[in-house]
């Protein structure tokens, strides 16, 4: 297994909080340091026994990575919700066609005026997605790079997804990695994980029938661990899904990472209902994911995920509170400050559209958690000293 990516020696946990002999029989392979297999993880999405999955997942993570709970200072900005796939992503209420009311792209005074907030020192990331946007080819990107490197060199660029990476190389005719190059030499520092939604074939015919294949997925990152431009992946869920398409969503995962060593990070992405096309036929208006379905999605990650270090809860997507729990389900990194964030708001998401650095503080103490701010690379930039743990508002 990569270096990055060594499971803990010693994993301890209490047998008597383990009241399902399959969440036991899953103990004994972690204790022992054997590899969960896909039907391990299916056992465990299937369980009812949230206490005893928790426990291990809490279990494997405090061998990782002790009590502290880490945090970026970012900023997410969409310049443009133009999108191609409009019509065909049914999950999605953020994209408009060129002409649609409310479509909108972004000029590089826009991106400035966006980027602003980054002016009193305390961003330390932009998180930079968009639409599939015809216009918005690699020069577009380019000089949104620069421009923001030009202003804001203390700022980390971690920007397009790998559908945005694939749409920039058909419509410029280039590889992924000549695109990828391109965008490194501009300021890209690294790829957020979105786009991944669940790799089933079966499952994307229904819900984003045109959009770029599971295993293109896997290449695009393929091709940017190679050049060293390190990133993040994700897993939409809540939908049409299957149990069993999660564990092969993170089988595929988990190979690549065997392979490269390049995911910094995993982040499940709860499914949104509202204002999309997918959520009318379901007949889920207002009804999102179950807090037990989101424990068991960032739980089962962190057993099955072995070679990763990091799983990450989003909070705009799950509730703060929910992520405050999910501290004690194997999470060790929440979503950060992010300002203002559209695409998720745009298909019903509740939550505020940015946290304080107060806020964030408040909510990893009152889980009893030690809060540490990072850099995009996981590098520790401040630890801040935790009083007793006190009833956090979220």
């Amino acid at each position: 297994m990569p270096e990055g990516g060594v499971r803990p020696a010693r994993v301890d946990f209490n047998d008597a909080r383990l009241s399902d002999p399959a969440v036991r029989a899953v103990g004994d392979k972690i204790r022992s340091g054997v590899r969960l297999t896909q039907a391990d993880g299916a056992a465990l999405y299937r369980s009812i026994d949230l206490i005893g999955i928790g426990t291990l997942a809490d279990a494997v993570n405090r061998a990782k990575n002790g009590d502290t709970v880490t945090f970026a200072c970012n900023q997410h900005i969409n310049p443009t919700n133009i999108c191609t796939l409009r019509k065909t992503c049914t999950f999605c209420g953020y994209a408009r066609l060129p002409k649609e009311e409310g479509a909108y792209r972004y000029t590089m005074d826009q991106v400035l005026e966006e980027a602003a907030h980054a002016a009193d020192g305390l961003t330390k990331e932009w998180h930079i997605v968009g639409g599939l946007d015809m216009q918005a080819g690699l020069a577009y990107y380019q000089e949104m790079f620069r421009t923001l490197k030009s202003n804001f060199p203390h700022v980390h660029i971690k920007a397009l997804t790998a559908v945005e990476i694939a749409h920039i190389a058909r419509i410029e005719k280039m590889s992924w990695k000549d695109v990828l190059m391109a965008l490194r030499d501009a300021g890209l520092d690294t790829m957020p994980g979105g786009g991944a939604e669940t790799f089933s074939a079966a499952v994307r015919d229904q819900i984003a029938g045109k959009k770029l294949a599971g295993a293109d997925y896997i290449g695009v990152h393929r091709a940017a661990h190679e050049l060293g431009i390190r990133t993040n992946c994700t897993m939409l869920y809540g939908h049409v899904e299957t149990i069993e398409e999660r564990m092969e969503h993170l089988q595929m995962l988990r190979d690549l990472q065997d392979e490269t060593a390049g995911f910094l990070a995993y982040i499940p992405l709860a499914y949104h209902p509202d204002d999309n096309v997918l959520g009318e036929a379901l007949g889920r208006q207002g009804t999102s994911t179950s807090g037990v379905d989101d424990l068991k999605m960032l739980a089962v990650g962190r057993l099955f995920l072995d070679n990763f270090t990091h799983i990450k809860s989003h909070w705009i997507m799950v509730t703060q509170a929910l992520s405050q729990v999910s501290l004690h389900f194997g999470v060790n990194d929440l979503e950060g400050t992010v300002v203002r964030e559209k695409i998720y708001h745009a298909v019903g998401a509740h939550t505020p559209q940015g946290m304080t650095l107060d806020g964030l503080l408040q909510l990893i103490r009152g889980a009893g958690k030690i809060p540490t701010e990072r850099d995009s690379f996981y590098n520790v930039i401040r630890t801040f000293e935790t009083p007793a743990a006190e009833p956090a508002a979220v």
